[in-house]
C-alpha cells in the first residue's frame, strides 16, 4: 500500500471505529427502552401478609346478625308444594295425598279449604279435625308428609349440578356446597374462594376460602328458600408476567402463596432477573420488590399471601437484554459488530 492510501486508511479507520462504537452504545442503551421495570414502592411490605393457615379472620357483625335469622325449627313446618297424606279414621273417602298449593292450603270435602302453611304435622291434623268436626261427630285425623318439596336450598353458579336441593333437616352452607358436586372444584373456571348466601333481599358474601381451611364458624346454617351463588373464577385470577416459562391468568387458590403462583407459571427463566422480581398489587396501589435469593432463606418473610388481582412482573436482567437485541441482528452483522469491538480495543 502506498504511503498516501495508508494515511486515507487510517483516517477512514479513525472516523469509522468511532461510529461503531457509537452505534452499539446507542443499541445497548435502547435495552432500558425495551422494557420498563417498574420501580419498588417504599414500605411495599405492609401491603402483603404471609400466608398462615391456622389465621381465623372473620367479620362477626354481618356473619351474627344473618345467622340470627335462622330459624331453629324442632319440628317440621309445612309449606307450598309439600305433599301430605291426611288420615281420617274411619273416613276413607276424606283420606288421601294432597299437595299444599302456592297460597298455602287444601281442599278438604264439604269443609272447602284449609290452611296449613307453617304449621308441624300436629298442628295441622289438628286444624283439619277441627274443620270437618261439625259435619262429622268422632273423628280423629292424622297428617304425615309424604314429600318434602318446599325444603330446598337453590344452588346457582359455577357448580356440577346447579339447581334446587331438597333436604329433610335445614342443612350448613358446607352440606349444600357437597351436594351440588363434592366441592365445585372440577372445572377449570370454577373456584371456591367465596360464595353469595341470598336470603330474602339479603345477601351474605362468605369467605369460602378460611371455611375450607378450617374456620367452622363460617359453615353457615341454611333455611327453607335460601339461595347460595358460586361465581365465576373472572374476578378470582393472579397474573405472572414476564421472564417466566408459562406467563398467563391464574386461578387464585385458597391461601395461594407467592411461590405457589410463581411456580405455577414454571418458574423463572434463565433471563429472568433473579434479584428484581416486582409483586404488584394494583387495588393498594403498592408495588414490592423480591430478592428470591432472600426469598428463599429459611425464614421465608417475603413468601406473601396472593390477593385478587396481584401482578407478578419478572423482568430480564441487563445481559439478557443485550443479548436479546443481538439475536434480532442478522447473523453477519452481528458477526460484524462483535469484530469491530474487539478491533476498537487497544
Amino acid at each position: 500500500m502506498l504511503p498516501g492510501e495508508q494515511i486515507n486508511y487510517a483516517m477512514n479507520q479513525a472516523i469509522y471505529r468511532p461510529s461503531i462504537v457509537l452505534c452499539c452504545l446507542l443499541l445497548l442503551s435502547a435495552c432500558g427502552a425495551w422494557e420498563t421495570v417498574p420501580e419498588a414502592t417504599p414500605d411495599a411490605e405492609k401491603a402483603f401478609t404471609v400466608p398462615d393457615r391456622s389465621t381465623r379472620i372473620s367479620e362477626p357483625g354481618a356473619l351474627e346478625a344473618f345467622k340470627s335469622e335462622t330459624k331453629k325449627i324442632t319440628d317440621y313446618l309445612l309449606y307450598d308444594g309439600d305433599d301430605i297424606h291426611i288420615e281420617v279414621i274411619g273416613r276413607p273417602e276424606l283420606s288421601g295425598v294432597q299437595r299444599i298449593g302456592p297460597d298455602g292450603r287444601i281442599s278438604l270435602s264439604i269443609v272447602g279449604s284449609v290452611s296449613v302453611r307453617n304449621l308441624n304435622r300436629e298442628q295441622a291434623a289438628e286444624k283439619i279435625n277441627n274443620a270437618l268436626s261439625p259435619y262429622y261427630l268422632n273423628i280423629f285425623t292424622t297428617v304425615r308428609v309424604e314429600h318434602y318439596n318446599s325444603n330446598r336450598i337453590i344452588i346457582i353458579g359455577r357448580v356440577e349440578h346447579p339447581g334446587e336441593l331438597l333436604f329433610n333437616t335445614p342443612p350448613n352452607l358446607l352440606d349444600i356446597l357437597a351436594q351440588a358436586g363434592g366441592m365445585p372444584l372440577l372445572r377449570k373456571e370454577q373456584v371456591l374462594t367465596r360464595c353469595a348466601i341470598i336470603r330474602n333481599e339479603k345477601i351474605l358474601w362468605v369467605d369460602l376460602t378460611r371455611l375450607l381451611t378450617g374456620d367452622t364458624t363460617l359453615n353457615v346454617p341454611l333455611q327453607r328458600n335460601d339461595v347460595v351463588y358460586i361465581p365465576d373464577a373472572t374476578d378470582t385470577s393472579v397474573f405472572v408476567l414476564g421472564a417466566v416459562n408459562t406467563p398467563g391468568v391464574f386461578r387464585l387458590t385458597p391461601q395461594m402463596s407467592f411461590m405457589d403462583a410463581l411456580g405455577q407459571a414454571g418458574g423463572l427463566t434463565k433471563d429472568g432477573n433473579f434479584n428484581d422480581v416486582h409483586l404488584i398489587r394494583p387495588d393498594a396501589n403498592v408495588n414490592m420488590k423480591i430478592d428470591m435469593s432472600e426469598l428463599l432463606k429459611p425464614q421465608g418473610k417475603l413468601n406473601v399471601a396472593m390477593n385478587e388481582g396481584d401482578i407478578i412482573f419478572v423482568p430480564k436482567h441487563g445481559v439478557s437484554k443485550i443479548g436479546y437485541i443481538l439475536q434480532q441482528i442478522n447473523p453477519f452483522s452481528t458477526l460484524f459488530t462483535i469484530t469491530q469491538l474487539g478491533a476498537v480495543a487497544p
